[in-house]
């Protein structure tokens, strides 16, 4: 059974004027790789949270959901 959050569209935006294109929360400068780097070094979601209020728990989410996204459409091209 694959789980997967349906609207994390509505949480992320791509603009090249922000942060070179990266996928950012919308309305906010930090990218999906920011969140992913924060959970990845030990952070929980009440720390982020505190340290950037702007998020939410569903924000987070919906990173984290994009970047599961991105990675099952990842294929490996062999040269």
């Amino acid at each position: 059974m694959q789980s997967h959050m349906p609207g994390y569209q509505e949480y992320i935006t791509l603009n090249p004027n922000i942060r070179f294109g990266k996928p950012c929360i919308k309305n906010t400068r930090i990218a999906v790789q920011d969140i992913l780097n924060w959970l990845a070094s030990g952070m929980t979601y009440e720390e982020i949270i505190e340290d950037f209020p702007e998020l939410s728990v569903e924000a987070i989410r919906a990173a984290l959901a994009f970047a599961a996204d991105t990675e099952r459409r990842t294929k490996l091209i062999s040269a």
